[in-house]
Protein backbone atom coordinates (compact mmCIF):
# COMPACT_ATOMS: atom_id res chain seq x y z
CA UNK A 1 0.00 0.00 0.00
CA UNK A 2 1.46 3.41 -0.86
CA UNK A 3 0.65 6.71 1.21
CA UNK A 4 0.44 10.32 1.10
CA UNK A 5 1.51 11.96 4.01
CA UNK A 6 0.88 15.46 3.98
CA UNK A 7 3.18 17.84 6.91
CA UNK A 8 2.32 20.60 7.51
CA UNK A 9 4.99 22.53 9.69
CA UNK A 10 6.71 25.57 10.65
CA UNK A 11 8.56 28.09 7.93
CA UNK A 12 11.83 27.52 9.63
CA UNK A 13 11.97 23.77 10.25
CA UNK A 14 11.37 23.00 6.29
CA UNK A 15 14.84 22.67 5.16
CA UNK A 16 15.92 20.47 8.31
CA UNK A 17 12.71 18.67 7.80
CA UNK A 18 14.15 17.67 4.02
CA UNK A 19 17.62 17.21 5.07
CA UNK A 20 16.12 14.47 7.68
CA UNK A 21 14.45 12.88 4.98
CA UNK A 22 16.96 12.81 2.24
CA UNK A 23 19.30 11.56 5.15
CA UNK A 24 16.91 8.71 5.32
CA UNK A 25 16.31 8.20 2.15
CA UNK A 26 13.26 9.76 1.33
CA UNK A 27 14.19 12.01 -1.43
CA UNK A 28 11.12 12.80 -3.32
CA UNK A 29 8.96 15.76 -1.44
CA UNK A 30 6.97 18.50 -2.83
CA UNK A 31 7.13 21.91 -0.73
CA UNK A 32 4.34 24.10 -0.66
CA UNK A 33 4.11 27.68 0.90
CA UNK A 34 0.60 27.46 2.64
CA UNK A 35 -0.69 30.04 5.12
CA UNK A 36 -3.86 28.96 7.98
CA UNK A 37 -4.25 28.10 11.84
CA UNK A 38 -4.81 25.68 13.65
CA UNK A 39 -6.25 25.29 17.17
CA UNK A 40 -4.65 28.18 18.94
CA UNK A 41 -6.99 30.68 16.23
CA UNK A 42 -3.79 32.32 15.18
CA UNK A 43 -1.69 34.89 17.25
CA UNK A 44 -2.65 37.69 18.72
CA UNK A 45 0.40 40.32 19.30
CA UNK A 46 -0.41 43.50 21.27
CA UNK A 47 -3.85 44.91 19.43
CA UNK A 48 -3.64 42.70 16.10
CA UNK A 49 -4.44 39.28 15.83
CA UNK A 50 -3.01 36.91 12.89
CA UNK A 51 -5.36 34.83 12.05
CA UNK A 52 -3.46 33.32 9.63
CA UNK A 53 -0.24 32.58 10.05
CA UNK A 54 2.73 31.11 7.47
CA UNK A 55 3.66 27.39 7.00
CA UNK A 56 5.13 24.86 5.01
CA UNK A 57 3.68 21.69 3.65
CA UNK A 58 5.75 19.01 2.58
CA UNK A 59 4.00 16.17 0.78
CA UNK A 60 4.91 12.57 0.16
CA UNK A 61 4.17 9.14 -0.92
CA UNK A 62 5.90 6.11 0.24
CA UNK A 63 5.10 2.67 1.18
CA UNK A 64 2.80 1.61 3.78
CA UNK A 65 5.80 -0.69 5.62
CA UNK A 66 8.10 2.96 5.59
CA UNK A 67 5.16 5.22 7.17
CA UNK A 68 6.30 4.82 10.91
CA UNK A 69 10.12 5.85 10.09
CA UNK A 70 8.75 8.73 8.12
CA UNK A 71 6.38 10.17 10.73
CA UNK A 72 9.06 9.79 13.26
CA UNK A 73 11.88 11.40 11.64
CA UNK A 74 9.15 14.69 10.49
CA UNK A 75 8.04 14.78 14.08
CA UNK A 76 11.40 14.66 15.19
CA UNK A 77 12.97 17.61 13.20
CA UNK A 78 9.52 19.58 13.05
CA UNK A 79 9.79 19.50 16.94
CA UNK A 80 10.54 23.24 18.14
CA UNK A 81 11.36 21.70 21.73
CA UNK A 82 11.67 18.15 23.11
CA UNK A 83 7.81 17.55 23.75
CA UNK A 84 7.05 19.93 21.00
CA UNK A 85 4.80 23.25 21.41
CA UNK A 86 1.53 24.69 20.08
CA UNK A 87 2.21 25.61 16.27
CA UNK A 88 4.74 22.97 15.54
CA UNK A 89 2.47 21.64 12.62
CA UNK A 90 -0.01 18.54 11.84
CA UNK A 91 0.46 15.26 9.75
CA UNK A 92 -1.86 13.78 7.64
CA UNK A 93 -1.80 10.17 6.44
CA UNK A 94 -3.85 9.13 3.57
CA UNK A 95 -3.84 5.95 0.79
CA UNK A 96 -2.66 6.61 -2.83
CA UNK A 97 -4.97 4.29 -4.98
CA UNK A 98 -1.86 4.68 -8.40
CA UNK A 99 0.82 7.00 -9.07
CA UNK A 100 1.51 8.04 -12.87
CA UNK A 101 5.02 8.41 -13.92
CA UNK A 102 3.95 11.45 -16.89
CA UNK A 103 7.83 10.91 -19.14
CA UNK A 104 7.56 7.11 -19.05
CA UNK A 105 3.34 6.60 -18.44
CA UNK A 106 3.99 3.91 -16.34
CA UNK A 107 1.72 3.34 -13.70
CA UNK A 108 2.67 2.41 -10.30
CA UNK A 109 0.09 0.41 -8.10
CA UNK A 110 0.50 -0.11 -4.43
CA UNK A 111 1.23 -3.74 -5.28
CA UNK A 112 3.54 -3.00 -7.82
CA UNK A 113 5.49 -0.40 -5.36
CA UNK A 114 5.73 -3.42 -3.09
CA UNK A 115 6.47 -5.97 -5.55
CA UNK A 116 3.65 -7.81 -5.64
CA UNK A 117 1.93 -9.16 -9.01
CA UNK A 118 -0.97 -7.22 -9.97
Amino acid sequence: MMLMIRSIIRPEKADKVLAALMDAGFPAVTRYSVAGRGKQRGIKIGEVTYDEIPKVMLMSVVNGTDKDFVIKTIMETARTTGKGAFGDGKIFISEVEESYTISSGVMDTAAASEGVPA
